[in-house]
């Protein structure tokens, strides 16, 4: 057994012992959904004063609004009845640190893990690779701004999403701590 998966069991074994969550509607009491990024460093229940039960929190890589991301937003709202929605992007994300053609050209070399010095993203490792990487949009980020943007008005005028239900940008600050808000983003969000 590794390390980590038995620090996991061991963890969830305490926390079965006081659980006292186990007639918490299905729906969130609160309301809303959060799109945001997969980050560690990132803990929504802390940054927004989440309990469980509270909100639907949808974790991708850049917490970009994917295709998967705005299935997650529609059936939140439509079968669990969020109202509100936030896309929150964060500071030193590691979207900003490469592009799609990047990752394409690692992928195509190999599918070990890869390392990044000053001068770039590298192999470590002869292949196998996979040309399959060519075909998917890694929706890298250019501008943290500009990406929650982006993906608020693509959830915005998106045929499946209502259009009252308000949509938040903001851009969470790993250093501090603190939610910045992109208000071109929220008001394109209205």
């Amino acid at each position: 057994m590794s390390t980590v998966l038995n620090e996991v069991l061991i963890a969830n074994r305490g926390y079965v012992a006081g659980f006292d969550k186990g007639d918490l509607p299905m729906p969130p009491g609160r309301h809303f959904a959060i799109l945001t990024c997969m980050d560690a460093r990132l803990d929504p229940a802390k940054y927004a004063g989440l309990s469980e039960g509270d909100a639907h929190v949808i974790r991708n890589a850049g917490g970009r609004a994917s295709d998967d991301a705005i299935r997650s937003l529609v059936i939140s709202y439509k079968l669990l009845g969020t109202r509100e929605w936030f896309v929150i992007h964060h500071t030193d994300c590691g979207m900003e640190t490469f592009t799609d053609e990047i990752m394409r050209d690692l992928l195509s070399s190999s599918l070990k893990t890869a390392s990044v010095d000053a001068s770039g993203w590298h192999d470590c490792c002869e292949g196998p690779g996979s040309a399959e990487a060519k075909y998917i949009d890694w929706l890298t980020i250019k501008d943290q701004a500009q990406s929650v943007l982006e993906d608020v008005v693509r959830i915005k005028s998106h045929p499946l999403v209502p259009s009252d239900i308000p949509v938040y940008g903001y851009i969470y600050d790993v250093k501090s701590g603190e939610l910045i808000e992109v208000p071109e983003a929220t008001a394109a969000g209205k």
